[in-house]
């Protein structure tokens, strides 16, 4: 399904279902060279369920057209439109890694009207090694698989969300090499992670959302450690954490107990 953002088709996912502006709904973030499609088993299930999903590909992002953010306060700015462009008063944000940023600072921006806001792999600073960082320019195929190396804690977890055995490892590669292909005007692994490392605003943002928030964390995640969340979910007012046993992929590394944790906490 797509909207006008700011000018320019905007993609969402629905999970197969008519969107429906009366029921309640769902927003779903990706992070750094990903897009809607790590979200399937999550928001397939919510949308079968009674919920609108709208897993959106960010802009310049594979199916969405217009502009890479250059921020993550700019990317909130677009979320945000996004619901404006779909007659929402209100919805729940759900974000991964750079994505969690997103939805953590569109949150504080418009506390009114967010009803949940849940971060998935998330940190704050949200720091990227320099090497990393100019890899991501000047070699992004060494950068996208040093990237996956620290993001799995498995190669083939069962069951996953692609099915039982599936070489996450190997199909994320393939994910972020089409998403960087996606846009060939601007380098969207380079602006995703030097939004990460800049924006520096996450511990006054979360001291205005007023919405229950859920921490996702994974146990063993190397791109984003548990204790780098500490601070932000020492100021989150209504905060419940989660410790899932994989990584930092946790959609569809431990995509089960992923689902589970946002279906007891958008059913509060």
């Amino acid at each position: 399904m797509y909207f006008t953002v700011n000018n320019a088709p905007t993609y969402c996912y629905t999970g197969g279902k008519p969107f429906d502006a009366a029921k309640p709904t769902a927003i779903f973030i990706h992070g750094v060279l990903n897009d809607h499609s790590v979200w399937i088993l999550q928001t397939r299930y919510l949308a079968h369920h009674g919920w609108n999903v709208l897993a959106l590909d960010l802009p310049g992002h594979c199916r969405s057209a217009g502009t890479p953010p250059a921020s993550v306060e700019d990317a909130a700015n677009v979320v945000l439109a996004l619901m404006d462009a779909a007659g929402l008063q209100q919805a729940a944000l759900i974000g991964h890694s750079y994505g969690s940023l997103i939805a953590l600072e569109a949150a504080a921006r418009a506390p009114s009207r967010i009803s949940h806001l849940a971060l998935v792999g998330t940190a704050f600073p949200m720091r990227v090694a320099p090497a990393l960082l100019q890899g991501s320019q000047d070699d992004p195929e060494a950068a996208i698989k040093m990237i996956n190396v620290f993001s799995r804690a498995t190669l083939a977890p069962p069951p996953s969300a692609l099915g039982p055995g599936t070489w996450v490892y190997g199909a994320n590669i393939a994910l972020n090499r089409r998403v960087m292909r996606s846009n060939s005007s601007h380098n969207v692994f380079y602006l995703g992670f030097k939004a990460c490392g800049s924006y520096q605003n996450g511990l006054q943002a979360m001291a205005q959302v007023t919405c229950p928030v859920l921490f996702v964390l994974g146990k063993v995640d190397q791109m984003t450690p548990p204790k780098a969340a500490q601070d932000l979910i020492k100021l989150a007012t209504k905060a419940k954490v989660v410790y899932l046993p994989g990584g930092h992929q946790q959609m569809n590394e431990t995509p089960e107990e992923m689902l589970a944790a946002l279906q007891g906490f958008l059913s509060t």
